[in-house]
């Protein structure tokens, strides 16, 4: 069984006690440390949030929500052997030709320590934020993990699709890990689907409880039902993740 910490990137109060709880979980042995994502954190929202019954997060629209692959690249830079993971990106928002380029750039820098952990999103209000439908994202992500892997494989790149027009280029560095781990998120429709089809290090499942309470000061969030909780401070608690070896 190996343990990871999530998350490192959110309600912390500065860089240097972000990298200080990453450097404190590989000192102790825990086997990787874990981001969450959003761009933004809406004043209020109709999406229901689908791992708390309120259908709300934990976490306020002022708390620090550090960007997970520069949270990450920050951590790299300061550690030797912790793995770094994303819990998850909502890849369907973003765009598959950045994602790529820095996901291997990541792999890259911190010698083949990186697992992106994708999903395709909930947050209706994040996707018009950012000016992309939230209609088809599923469809979306799919082309994009598939998309994503040509970028990967060093070769010539030849995609083009309903979303991708790609012709004619290569991109370097390509990941170190080989075959780069693909971790699937969700709890439903599809996602259990695109887990066997896509994934290459099996999927993220975080069930929600009925008598879960979040808030953005105090936090316990469960990953498996084994998991134990560390108390990052008086204030704040992260979760552990347990991944089967």
């Amino acid at each position: 069984m190996k343990i990871g910490l999530i998350p490192v990137n959110v309600a912390v109060p500065n860089a240097e006690a972000m990298i200080g709880l990453a450097q404190l979980a590989e000192s102790v042995g825990f086997e990787s440390i874990w981001t969450f994502e959003h761009v933004i954190v809406p004043i209020d929202y109709q999406s229901k949030y689908p791992y708390n019954p309120t259908g709300k997060m934990g976490v306020e629209p002022e708390s620090n929500f550090v960007d997970p692959l520069i949270a990450l690249a920050a951590v790299a830079a300061q550690t030797k052997t912790i793995r770094l993971g994303t819990g998850v990106n909502i890849l369907s928002l973003a765009n598959p030709l950045y994602v790529a380029k820095q996901s291997a750039s990541l792999d890259f820098v911190s010698n083949g320590r990186f697992m992106l952990s994708v999903g395709i999103g909930w947050l209706r209000e994040e996707f018009r934020a950012v000016g992309t439908p939230f209609e088809r994202r599923g469809a979306r992500f799919d082309d994009y993990i598939q998309a994503m892997r040509k970028v990967w494989s060093g070769e010539v790149v030849e995609h083009k699709s309903d979303f991708i027009d790609w012709t004619g280029f290569k991109s370097y560095p390509v990941p170190v890990q080989d075959p780069f781990p693909i971790i699937i998120g969700g709890t439903k429709g599809k996602a259990f689907e695109r887990t066997a089809r896509y994934a290459t290090a099996g999927s993220l499942r975080p069930p929600a409880s009925k008598n879960s309470r979040r808030s953005s000061k105090s936090s316990t969030r469960h990953a498996t039902r084994s998991d134990a909780i560390v108390q990052r401070s008086k204030s704040r608690r992260c979760r552990c993740r347990t991944r089967k070896t």
